[in-house]
């Protein structure tokens, strides 16, 4: 059973484009549908952990606003911290998952039991992961992988219960 999911931010939670205005402001776009996720995820009872190479403060308004659990910007190795974060709250390589689209990910996405890359996530990441989503990062890909843990580890009723009241 996945208790913990691990998300990559640039490619995955967004489309990897990074735009800089003039007096330093930072702007990314997320997906609508991949918070809704993401927030119901977390609402039964589940944890979310978004691990990314870079620091922004965009990043921290978002996972404050989805109930994100943890959340560890400026990683260089995702891998180890998955390893301290498996240690310090008993959640085993095996009860986790995670997403990601570049080399940076491939450690942490051979250590996880489900490892996912979006449609446009890079040829040698494609070819070690459990599945390649049919959409790309930033475009609903983490919802995609959502639907198919929850399909996973049948919990999809569960999840759809907390929306429709049944």
């Amino acid at each position: 059973m996945i208790k913990l999911i691990v998300l990559d931010v640039d490619g995955c939670l967004t489309d990897g484009k990074i735009i800089y205005g003039s007096e330093g402001s930072e702007t990314k776009t997320f997906n609508v549908k991949d918070g809704l996720a993401i927030a119901t995820w977390t609402r039964m009872g589940r944890d979310v952990a978004i691990i990314t190479g870079r620091e922004s403060k965009v990043v921290k308004r978002r996972a404050d606003e989805l109930g994100i659990k943890f959340l560890y910007q400026g990683v260089k190795d995702k891998k180890a911290l998955l390893e301290d974060i498996s240690k310090e709250h008993n959640i085993s390589a095996d009860e986790m998952a995670a997403i990601g689209d570049d080399l940076n990910d491939y450690a942490m996405l051979k250590y996880v039991k489900y490892s996912y890359t979006p449609a446009d996530g890079v040829e040698d990441i494609k070819n070690i992961v459990t599945s390649v989503l049919s959409k790309n990062g930033g475009d609903g890909a983490v919802r995609e992988m959502i639907e198919d843990i929850l399909k996973l580890n049948n919990m999809k009723d569960k999840f759809l219960s907390l929306w429709t009241g049944v």
